[in-house]
Protein backbone atom coordinates (compact mmCIF):
# COMPACT_ATOMS: atom_id res chain seq x y z
CA UNK A 1 0.00 0.00 0.00
CA UNK A 2 1.50 3.33 -1.10
CA UNK A 3 2.42 6.28 2.00
CA UNK A 4 -0.90 7.73 2.73
CA UNK A 5 2.22 10.93 3.31
CA UNK A 6 2.82 12.60 -0.31
CA UNK A 7 6.48 12.46 -1.25
CA UNK A 8 7.73 13.57 -3.96
CA UNK A 9 11.85 14.15 -5.29
CA UNK A 10 12.60 17.43 -6.58
CA UNK A 11 15.26 18.54 -9.18
CA UNK A 12 16.38 21.67 -10.86
CA UNK A 13 19.59 20.79 -12.51
CA UNK A 14 20.31 24.48 -13.54
CA UNK A 15 17.83 26.15 -11.40
CA UNK A 16 18.88 24.64 -7.72
CA UNK A 17 20.27 28.46 -6.75
CA UNK A 18 17.31 30.21 -8.06
CA UNK A 19 14.63 32.11 -6.27
CA UNK A 20 11.94 30.13 -8.77
CA UNK A 21 13.78 26.79 -6.84
CA UNK A 22 12.98 28.27 -3.33
CA UNK A 23 9.36 29.35 -4.60
CA UNK A 24 9.16 25.69 -5.59
CA UNK A 25 10.47 24.30 -2.34
CA UNK A 26 8.27 27.05 0.11
CA UNK A 27 4.84 26.26 -1.43
CA UNK A 28 5.32 22.12 -1.06
CA UNK A 29 6.15 22.38 2.60
CA UNK A 30 3.25 25.01 2.53
CA UNK A 31 1.18 22.63 1.09
CA UNK A 32 2.33 19.61 3.29
CA UNK A 33 4.09 17.55 0.64
CA UNK A 34 7.57 16.33 1.46
CA UNK A 35 10.53 16.26 -0.63
CA UNK A 36 12.67 13.29 -1.10
CA UNK A 37 16.27 13.63 -1.27
CA UNK A 38 16.39 10.19 -3.44
CA UNK A 39 14.08 9.72 -6.32
CA UNK A 40 13.54 6.08 -5.55
CA UNK A 41 12.06 7.23 -1.84
CA UNK A 42 9.15 9.02 -3.93
CA UNK A 43 6.33 7.95 -6.79
CA UNK A 44 6.76 11.38 -8.31
CA UNK A 45 9.21 13.85 -9.52
CA UNK A 46 9.25 17.44 -10.12
CA UNK A 47 11.41 18.47 -12.94
CA UNK A 48 11.75 22.45 -12.60
CA UNK A 49 13.25 23.21 -16.17
CA UNK A 50 15.23 26.43 -17.17
CA UNK A 51 12.99 27.80 -20.47
CA UNK A 52 16.48 29.48 -21.47
CA UNK A 53 17.63 26.10 -22.08
CA UNK A 54 15.33 26.12 -25.19
CA UNK A 55 16.47 22.69 -26.69
CA UNK A 56 14.83 19.13 -26.46
CA UNK A 57 18.58 17.86 -25.71
CA UNK A 58 17.76 19.73 -22.13
CA UNK A 59 14.52 18.35 -21.30
CA UNK A 60 15.91 14.54 -22.38
CA UNK A 61 19.35 15.23 -20.10
CA UNK A 62 17.61 16.21 -17.18
CA UNK A 63 14.21 14.21 -17.43
CA UNK A 64 15.22 10.42 -18.89
CA UNK A 65 17.59 9.56 -16.19
CA UNK A 66 15.00 10.04 -13.02
CA UNK A 67 11.55 8.44 -14.69
CA UNK A 68 11.88 4.78 -13.94
CA UNK A 69 9.30 3.88 -11.19
CA UNK A 70 7.80 7.67 -11.04
CA UNK A 71 6.09 10.45 -12.59
CA UNK A 72 7.21 13.45 -13.82
CA UNK A 73 5.86 16.76 -13.55
CA UNK A 74 7.55 19.26 -15.58
CA UNK A 75 7.65 22.65 -14.90
CA UNK A 76 9.34 25.66 -17.22
CA UNK A 77 10.55 28.91 -15.69
CA UNK A 78 9.96 31.41 -17.51
CA UNK A 79 8.67 34.86 -17.65
CA UNK A 80 6.27 34.56 -20.49
CA UNK A 81 4.46 31.26 -21.46
CA UNK A 82 7.36 29.05 -23.01
CA UNK A 83 6.78 27.64 -26.84
CA UNK A 84 4.82 24.43 -27.80
CA UNK A 85 8.35 23.31 -28.94
CA UNK A 86 9.72 23.31 -25.26
CA UNK A 87 6.41 21.30 -23.93
CA UNK A 88 6.17 18.35 -26.58
CA UNK A 89 9.97 18.29 -25.69
CA UNK A 90 9.98 17.47 -21.77
CA UNK A 91 6.44 15.40 -22.94
CA UNK A 92 8.40 13.24 -25.52
CA UNK A 93 11.39 12.86 -22.46
CA UNK A 94 8.47 11.29 -20.55
CA UNK A 95 7.26 13.90 -18.27
CA UNK A 96 3.51 13.25 -17.10
CA UNK A 97 2.78 16.75 -17.55
CA UNK A 98 4.05 20.15 -18.34
CA UNK A 99 3.52 23.40 -16.38
CA UNK A 100 4.25 27.00 -16.84
CA UNK A 101 6.02 28.54 -13.40
CA UNK A 102 5.96 32.03 -13.43
CA UNK A 103 8.33 34.65 -11.26
CA UNK A 104 4.68 35.35 -9.76
CA UNK A 105 4.18 31.54 -8.53
CA UNK A 106 1.22 31.81 -9.62
CA UNK A 107 1.11 28.19 -10.89
CA UNK A 108 1.49 27.09 -6.93
CA UNK A 109 -2.16 25.72 -7.10
CA UNK A 110 -1.78 23.80 -9.85
CA UNK A 111 1.36 22.31 -8.88
CA UNK A 112 0.04 21.34 -5.66
CA UNK A 113 -3.71 20.11 -7.29
CA UNK A 114 -1.73 17.84 -9.48
CA UNK A 115 0.47 16.10 -7.38
CA UNK A 116 -2.52 15.49 -5.37
CA UNK A 117 -4.21 13.97 -7.61
CA UNK A 118 -1.71 12.02 -8.49
CA UNK A 119 -1.07 10.62 -4.89
CA UNK A 120 -4.55 9.81 -4.33
CA UNK A 121 -5.12 8.04 -7.78
CA UNK A 122 -2.27 6.10 -6.52
CA UNK A 123 -3.94 5.33 -3.11
CA UNK A 124 -6.56 3.67 -4.60
CA UNK A 125 -4.78 1.99 -7.33
CA UNK A 126 -3.32 -0.08 -4.37
CA UNK A 127 -6.00 -0.16 -2.42
CA UNK A 128 -7.50 -3.80 -2.17
CA UNK A 129 -10.93 -3.30 -4.78
CA UNK A 130 -8.75 -2.34 -7.26
CA UNK A 131 -5.20 -4.80 -6.28
CA UNK A 132 -8.04 -8.02 -5.72
CA UNK A 133 -9.42 -7.86 -9.38
CA UNK A 134 -6.47 -6.15 -11.87
CA UNK A 135 -3.56 -8.10 -11.79
CA UNK A 136 -0.18 -7.06 -13.88
CA UNK A 137 2.91 -4.52 -13.55
CA UNK A 138 3.74 -3.78 -17.05
CA UNK A 139 3.77 -0.26 -17.56
CA UNK A 140 1.04 -0.15 -20.22
CA UNK A 141 -1.48 -2.18 -17.88
CA UNK A 142 -0.27 0.31 -14.74
CA UNK A 143 -0.81 3.13 -17.48
CA UNK A 144 -4.57 2.07 -18.15
CA UNK A 145 -5.55 1.26 -15.07
CA UNK A 146 -4.50 4.45 -14.05
CA UNK A 147 -6.83 6.22 -15.91
CA UNK A 148 -9.30 3.54 -14.75
CA UNK A 149 -9.23 4.46 -11.16
CA UNK A 150 -8.97 8.17 -12.32
CA UNK A 151 -11.77 8.42 -14.58
CA UNK A 152 -13.63 6.17 -12.10
CA UNK A 153 -13.58 8.35 -8.74
CA UNK A 154 -12.88 11.71 -10.18
CA UNK A 155 -15.78 12.22 -12.74
CA UNK A 156 -19.16 10.65 -14.00
CA UNK A 157 -18.51 10.39 -17.96
CA UNK A 158 -20.22 7.57 -19.96
CA UNK A 159 -17.08 5.09 -20.39
CA UNK A 160 -17.21 3.23 -23.79
CA UNK A 161 -14.72 -0.22 -23.08
CA UNK A 162 -13.83 -1.55 -25.84
CA UNK A 163 -11.02 -4.91 -26.62
CA UNK A 164 -11.66 -8.62 -28.03
CA UNK A 165 -13.40 -10.98 -26.06
CA UNK A 166 -12.03 -12.25 -22.61
CA UNK A 167 -10.03 -9.04 -22.08
CA UNK A 168 -11.41 -8.51 -18.93
CA UNK A 169 -14.05 -5.06 -20.24
CA UNK A 170 -16.84 -6.37 -17.47
CA UNK A 171 -14.59 -6.43 -14.70
CA UNK A 172 -13.48 -2.68 -15.82
CA UNK A 173 -17.30 -2.13 -15.54
CA UNK A 174 -17.70 -3.47 -12.30
CA UNK A 175 -14.44 -1.51 -11.01
CA UNK A 176 -15.59 1.91 -12.29
CA UNK A 177 -18.96 1.60 -10.43
CA UNK A 178 -17.47 0.82 -7.24
CA UNK A 179 -15.20 2.88 -7.28
CA UNK A 180 -17.83 6.03 -8.45
CA UNK A 181 -19.20 6.15 -4.76
CA UNK A 182 -22.58 5.29 -5.44
CA UNK A 183 -24.51 2.79 -2.79
CA UNK A 184 -27.01 1.80 -5.45
CA UNK A 185 -26.21 -1.54 -7.58
CA UNK A 186 -24.62 -2.03 -10.75
CA UNK A 187 -27.88 -2.38 -13.08
CA UNK A 188 -26.19 -5.03 -16.80
CA UNK A 189 -28.03 -5.36 -19.41
CA UNK A 190 -26.76 -7.78 -22.16
CA UNK A 191 -27.54 -6.14 -25.54
CA UNK A 192 -27.12 -9.81 -27.73
CA UNK A 193 -30.26 -10.88 -25.72
CA UNK A 194 -32.92 -7.96 -26.27
CA UNK A 195 -35.07 -9.08 -28.78
CA UNK A 196 -37.32 -6.75 -30.60
CA UNK A 197 -40.27 -7.49 -29.69
CA UNK A 198 -39.39 -7.22 -26.02
CA UNK A 199 -36.42 -4.42 -26.31
CA UNK A 200 -38.67 -1.54 -25.51
CA UNK A 201 -39.80 -3.43 -22.03
CA UNK A 202 -36.08 -4.67 -21.11
CA UNK A 203 -35.07 -0.87 -21.18
CA UNK A 204 -37.98 0.98 -20.65
CA UNK A 205 -39.87 -1.28 -18.79
CA UNK A 206 -43.91 -1.23 -19.22
CA UNK A 207 -47.00 -1.02 -17.66
CA UNK A 208 -49.99 -3.58 -16.44
CA UNK A 209 -51.88 -5.24 -19.66
CA UNK A 210 -49.11 -3.04 -22.23
CA UNK A 211 -49.35 -6.16 -24.23
CA UNK A 212 -50.33 -9.88 -23.67
CA UNK A 213 -48.67 -11.46 -20.92
CA UNK A 214 -48.04 -8.01 -19.08
CA UNK A 215 -49.59 -9.17 -16.06
CA UNK A 216 -48.29 -6.17 -13.94
CA UNK A 217 -46.46 -3.25 -14.17
CA UNK A 218 -42.24 -4.03 -14.75
CA UNK A 219 -39.45 -1.55 -14.58
CA UNK A 220 -36.70 -1.21 -17.23
CA UNK A 221 -33.48 -1.29 -16.66
CA UNK A 222 -33.45 2.87 -16.85
CA UNK A 223 -35.55 2.68 -13.78
CA UNK A 224 -33.46 0.05 -12.32
CA UNK A 225 -29.94 2.23 -12.47
CA UNK A 226 -31.58 5.19 -11.44
CA UNK A 227 -29.05 6.51 -8.50
CA UNK A 228 -26.55 3.76 -9.80
CA UNK A 229 -25.07 2.90 -12.71
CA UNK A 230 -26.06 1.43 -16.11
CA UNK A 231 -23.74 -1.37 -17.70
CA UNK A 232 -24.50 -1.89 -21.61
CA UNK A 233 -22.52 -4.92 -22.41
CA UNK A 234 -21.83 -5.83 -25.77
CA UNK A 235 -23.99 -2.40 -27.05
CA UNK A 236 -21.97 -2.73 -30.63
CA UNK A 237 -24.56 -5.46 -31.10
CA UNK A 238 -27.86 -3.43 -31.16
CA UNK A 239 -29.94 -2.92 -34.45
CA UNK A 240 -30.43 0.68 -35.54
CA UNK A 241 -33.96 0.97 -34.46
CA UNK A 242 -33.53 0.19 -30.98
CA UNK A 243 -30.43 2.61 -31.46
CA UNK A 244 -32.16 5.25 -31.69
CA UNK A 245 -34.44 4.05 -29.05
CA UNK A 246 -31.89 4.19 -26.80
CA UNK A 247 -30.21 7.31 -28.16
CA UNK A 248 -32.79 9.98 -26.48
CA UNK A 249 -32.75 8.09 -23.20
CA UNK A 250 -29.56 8.61 -22.76
CA UNK A 251 -29.26 11.76 -23.96
CA UNK A 252 -32.45 13.54 -22.31
CA UNK A 253 -32.36 11.26 -19.27
CA UNK A 254 -36.13 10.33 -19.77
CA UNK A 255 -38.28 7.84 -20.88
CA UNK A 256 -42.47 6.14 -21.15
CA UNK A 257 -42.62 2.75 -19.92
CA UNK A 258 -44.46 0.25 -22.46
CA UNK A 259 -48.02 1.06 -22.89
CA UNK A 260 -47.39 4.53 -20.41
CA UNK A 261 -48.12 8.29 -21.44
CA UNK A 262 -46.10 9.86 -18.53
CA UNK A 263 -42.36 10.62 -19.01
CA UNK A 264 -39.72 9.18 -16.42
CA UNK A 265 -36.63 10.52 -15.15
CA UNK A 266 -33.42 8.90 -14.61
CA UNK A 267 -30.17 9.41 -13.37
CA UNK A 268 -26.94 6.95 -13.81
CA UNK A 269 -23.84 6.16 -14.92
CA UNK A 270 -23.28 4.88 -18.24
CA UNK A 271 -20.95 2.55 -19.00
CA UNK A 272 -20.93 0.52 -22.59
CA UNK A 273 -18.78 -1.95 -23.64
CA UNK A 274 -18.17 -3.94 -26.96
CA UNK A 275 -15.62 -6.24 -28.83
CA UNK A 276 -16.34 -4.33 -31.72
CA UNK A 277 -14.72 -1.12 -33.34
CA UNK A 278 -17.56 1.30 -33.35
CA UNK A 279 -15.94 3.75 -35.23
CA UNK A 280 -15.71 1.91 -38.30
CA UNK A 281 -19.15 0.59 -38.09
CA UNK A 282 -19.74 4.11 -37.92
CA UNK A 283 -18.42 4.72 -40.88
CA UNK A 284 -20.30 1.71 -42.46
CA UNK A 285 -23.54 2.44 -41.23
CA UNK A 286 -23.94 -0.10 -39.27
CA UNK A 287 -23.84 2.73 -35.64
CA UNK A 288 -25.24 5.42 -35.15
CA UNK A 289 -22.90 8.51 -35.26
CA UNK A 290 -24.79 10.33 -33.09
CA UNK A 291 -25.07 7.50 -30.25
CA UNK A 292 -21.59 6.89 -30.27
CA UNK A 293 -20.40 10.11 -29.86
CA UNK A 294 -23.13 9.81 -26.42
CA UNK A 295 -21.21 6.91 -25.17
CA UNK A 296 -17.56 7.88 -25.62
CA UNK A 297 -17.32 10.51 -23.48
CA UNK A 298 -13.77 8.45 -22.36
CA UNK A 299 -12.96 5.30 -24.36
CA UNK A 300 -10.95 2.26 -22.59
CA UNK A 301 -8.82 -0.11 -25.16
CA UNK A 302 -8.29 -3.42 -23.32
CA UNK A 303 -4.80 -4.79 -24.71
CA UNK A 304 -5.32 -8.41 -25.68
CA UNK A 305 -2.76 -10.56 -23.95
CA UNK A 306 -0.52 -11.15 -26.80
CA UNK A 307 0.32 -7.05 -26.22
CA UNK A 308 1.11 -7.58 -22.48
CA UNK A 309 2.75 -10.67 -21.74
CA UNK A 310 4.69 -9.22 -19.37
CA UNK A 311 1.45 -9.97 -17.37
CA UNK A 312 1.03 -13.30 -17.65
CA UNK A 313 3.01 -14.45 -14.86
CA UNK A 314 1.50 -12.00 -12.28
CA UNK A 315 -2.20 -13.04 -13.63
CA UNK A 316 -1.15 -16.43 -13.25
CA UNK A 317 -0.35 -16.02 -9.54
CA UNK A 318 -3.74 -13.72 -9.13
CA UNK A 319 -5.93 -16.46 -10.79
CA UNK A 320 -4.13 -19.39 -8.23
CA UNK A 321 -4.52 -16.63 -5.03
CA UNK A 322 -8.40 -16.83 -6.17
CA UNK A 323 -8.20 -20.56 -7.03
CA UNK A 324 -6.91 -21.08 -3.02
CA UNK A 325 -8.25 -18.26 -1.15
CA UNK A 326 -7.35 -19.95 2.26
CA UNK A 327 -4.59 -22.04 1.20
CA UNK A 328 -1.04 -21.75 0.57
CA UNK A 329 -0.38 -20.42 -3.05
CA UNK A 330 1.67 -23.00 -4.93
CA UNK A 331 5.39 -21.61 -6.75
CA UNK A 332 5.13 -22.55 -10.04
CA UNK A 333 7.67 -24.70 -11.99
CA UNK A 334 10.00 -23.76 -14.13
CA UNK A 335 9.19 -25.47 -17.15
CA UNK A 336 5.45 -24.43 -15.80
CA UNK A 337 6.21 -20.98 -16.20
CA UNK A 338 7.82 -21.48 -19.61
CA UNK A 339 4.23 -23.16 -20.82
CA UNK A 340 2.41 -20.20 -19.90
CA UNK A 341 4.65 -17.70 -21.38
CA UNK A 342 4.90 -19.83 -24.52
CA UNK A 343 1.90 -20.47 -25.26
CA UNK A 344 -1.05 -18.42 -27.44
CA UNK A 345 -4.03 -17.20 -26.02
CA UNK A 346 -6.56 -16.70 -28.45
CA UNK A 347 -9.04 -15.83 -25.60
CA UNK A 348 -7.11 -13.63 -23.92
CA UNK A 349 -6.68 -13.12 -19.95
CA UNK A 350 -9.98 -15.54 -19.90
CA UNK A 351 -7.91 -17.74 -21.70
CA UNK A 352 -5.41 -17.92 -19.62
CA UNK A 353 -7.37 -18.36 -16.40
CA UNK A 354 -9.27 -21.48 -17.91
CA UNK A 355 -5.35 -22.77 -18.20
CA UNK A 356 -4.45 -22.01 -14.80
CA UNK A 357 -7.33 -23.93 -13.60
CA UNK A 358 -6.28 -26.91 -15.16
CA UNK A 359 -3.56 -26.83 -14.01
CA UNK A 360 -4.43 -26.03 -10.16
CA UNK A 361 -7.01 -28.97 -10.26
CA UNK A 362 -4.36 -31.25 -11.43
CA UNK A 363 -2.00 -30.21 -8.56
CA UNK A 364 -1.78 -31.86 -5.16
CA UNK A 365 0.03 -31.55 -2.00
CA UNK A 366 1.85 -28.77 -0.62
CA UNK A 367 4.85 -28.47 -3.72
CA UNK A 368 5.20 -25.92 -6.87
CA UNK A 369 3.14 -27.41 -9.64
CA UNK A 370 4.79 -29.31 -11.71
CA UNK A 371 5.21 -30.11 -15.28
CA UNK A 372 3.13 -33.23 -14.98
CA UNK A 373 0.03 -30.92 -14.10
CA UNK A 374 0.17 -29.49 -17.71
CA UNK A 375 -2.86 -31.59 -19.51
CA UNK A 376 -1.30 -34.22 -21.88
CA UNK A 377 -2.88 -32.43 -24.84
CA UNK A 378 -1.04 -29.10 -24.30
CA UNK A 379 2.57 -30.26 -23.57
CA UNK A 380 4.16 -30.33 -26.61
CA UNK A 381 4.12 -26.21 -26.15
CA UNK A 382 6.65 -26.89 -23.93
CA UNK A 383 9.52 -26.60 -25.90
CA UNK A 384 12.78 -25.90 -23.79
CA UNK A 385 15.14 -24.06 -24.85
CA UNK A 386 13.71 -23.77 -28.42
CA UNK A 387 11.14 -21.26 -27.61
CA UNK A 388 13.32 -18.37 -27.77
CA UNK A 389 13.83 -16.06 -30.17
CA UNK A 390 10.54 -16.67 -31.37
CA UNK A 391 8.53 -15.53 -33.92
CA UNK A 392 7.51 -11.97 -32.92
CA UNK A 393 11.07 -11.34 -32.34
CA UNK A 394 11.82 -12.78 -35.93
CA UNK A 395 9.25 -10.27 -37.05
CA UNK A 396 10.78 -7.16 -35.16
CA UNK A 397 14.19 -8.26 -36.85
CA UNK A 398 12.72 -8.72 -39.96
CA UNK A 399 10.94 -4.69 -39.45
CA UNK A 400 14.26 -3.30 -38.56
CA UNK A 401 15.83 -4.86 -41.32
CA UNK A 402 13.39 -3.30 -43.56
CA UNK A 403 13.71 -0.02 -42.27
CA UNK A 404 17.00 -0.14 -43.55
CA UNK A 405 18.87 -0.10 -39.66
CA UNK A 406 22.11 -2.10 -39.52
CA UNK A 407 23.51 -4.84 -36.97
CA UNK A 408 24.88 -2.28 -34.78
CA UNK A 409 22.06 -0.25 -34.42
CA UNK A 410 19.90 -3.19 -34.21
CA UNK A 411 22.13 -4.49 -31.07
CA UNK A 412 21.56 -1.01 -29.19
CA UNK A 413 17.96 -0.95 -29.80
CA UNK A 414 17.65 -4.16 -28.23
CA UNK A 415 20.17 -3.72 -25.52
CA UNK A 416 18.20 -0.31 -24.63
CA UNK A 417 14.57 -1.36 -24.38
CA UNK A 418 16.02 -4.46 -22.13
CA UNK A 419 17.74 -2.08 -20.04
CA UNK A 420 14.34 0.17 -20.21
CA UNK A 421 11.85 -2.99 -19.36
CA UNK A 422 13.89 -4.44 -17.04
CA UNK A 423 14.65 -0.70 -14.94
CA UNK A 424 10.43 -0.43 -15.03
CA UNK A 425 9.76 -3.96 -13.69
CA UNK A 426 12.32 -3.24 -10.95
CA UNK A 427 10.72 0.01 -10.02
CA UNK A 428 14.26 1.92 -10.88
CA UNK A 429 16.38 -0.47 -9.02
CA UNK A 430 20.02 -0.15 -10.52
CA UNK A 431 21.51 -3.22 -8.44
CA UNK A 432 18.19 -5.67 -9.27
CA UNK A 433 18.44 -4.81 -13.07
CA UNK A 434 21.63 -5.29 -13.34
CA UNK A 435 21.44 -8.48 -11.51
CA UNK A 436 19.22 -9.93 -13.89
CA UNK A 437 20.61 -8.27 -16.80
CA UNK A 438 23.49 -10.19 -16.07
CA UNK A 439 26.22 -6.88 -16.00
CA UNK A 440 27.61 -5.42 -13.14
CA UNK A 441 25.96 -2.55 -11.23
CA UNK A 442 28.75 0.29 -12.89
CA UNK A 443 28.70 -1.65 -16.25
CA UNK A 444 24.68 -0.54 -16.52
CA UNK A 445 25.26 2.75 -14.57
CA UNK A 446 27.41 3.79 -17.50
CA UNK A 447 25.23 2.34 -20.50
CA UNK A 448 21.98 4.33 -18.39
CA UNK A 449 24.15 7.66 -18.66
CA UNK A 450 25.56 6.87 -21.98
CA UNK A 451 21.26 6.91 -23.03
CA UNK A 452 20.25 9.87 -21.24
CA UNK A 453 23.61 12.11 -22.59
CA UNK A 454 22.74 14.24 -25.03
CA UNK A 455 23.71 13.88 -28.37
Amino acid sequence: MASSTLTVWLSAPDLEQSGAMRQVRSELERAGIAIAADPAAAPFGLMLCDAAAGSEAAADHCLLPALPGGMVLAMIASVTSPPAAQTLACLRAGAADVLWWPPDASAAQNMVARLQRWHAVQQLEQSPAVASCLAGHSPPWRALVREVVEVAAFSESPVLITGETGTGKDVIAHLIHALGGSNAELTILDCTTLSPELSGSELFGHEKGAFTGAACARDGAFAQADGGTLFLDEVGELPLPLQAQLLRAIQERKYKRVGGNNWQSTQFRLICATNRDLEAEVARGAFRADLYYRIAGWRCRLPPLRERRADILPLAEHFLRQLAPHRHTPELDPLVREYLLTRDYPGNVRDLRQAVARLWHRHCGHGPITAGCIPPDERPHVSGAESWPDGAFDAAIQQALALGHGLARISQAAADTAIRIVLEQEQGSNQRAAQRLGVTDRALQIRRKAQSSPP
